[in-house]
């Protein structure tokens, strides 16, 4: 019985993480200076909400939560680089916080259309977009794997870019009563 609470915990976990990451990510990167510094206090504020999801009220939003976490993390990132102020007030912190998590709603429907669109392509297109940014291939190795030039798949990748901008403005729009 035990277990399986635990591995309901563990889940719960995962779908909130996974939703709230974006906007967490967001705020990381534009508090911390440096892509790889942010990216290690991103991993801190994972680890921490990990650690800590025992103490989260789930009559709050998660989201919130996981931003206030975050604000202790820069604000030790800061510490342990020996600078006494932060990069940003405190305030500016937290107006950062309350804008990015009254936008996760909308970051939400915009991913679920993106996912709707997606399906939609040809399977080719799926597949360029998979070598590109799933599998993390350089536009060379895309264009290795392919049989085309790199210049050919940067325009093709371009056009089903723009298609799936498109496509999820579409399926924006249709949601708004």
């Amino acid at each position: 019985m035990q277990h399986e609470q635990e591995i309901e915990a563990r889940e719960r976990l995962t779908r909130l993480w996974l939703a709230a990451e974006p906007t967490v990510n967001a705020y990381v990167f534009a508090a911390v200076r440096g892509f790889h510094d942010a990216e290690d206090v991103a991993q801190q504020v994972a680890l921490t909400v990990a650690r800590r999801f025992d103490e989260y009220d789930a009559s709050r939003s998660f989201v919130a939560w996981t931003l206030w976490l975050a604000k202790s993390r820069i604000a030790d990132h800061y510490r342990k680089q020996g600078r006494e102020r932060l990069m940003f007030s405190d305030t500016l912190l937290d107006q950062l916080a309350d804008a990015l998590s009254h936008r996760q709603p909308e970051r939400g429907a915009r991913q679920e259309a993106l996912e709707r669109c997606i399906e939609k392509l040809p399977a080719k297109s799926r597949q360029l977009l998979e070598r590109r940014y799933e599998d993390g291939s350089s536009m060379e190795g895309v264009a290795a794997a392919v049989n085309f030039t790199a210049a050919s798949v940067r325009v093709m990748l371009f056009r089903i870019r723009n298609l799936l901008a498109e496509c999820i403005e579409t399926e924006l729009t249709k949601e708004t009563p």
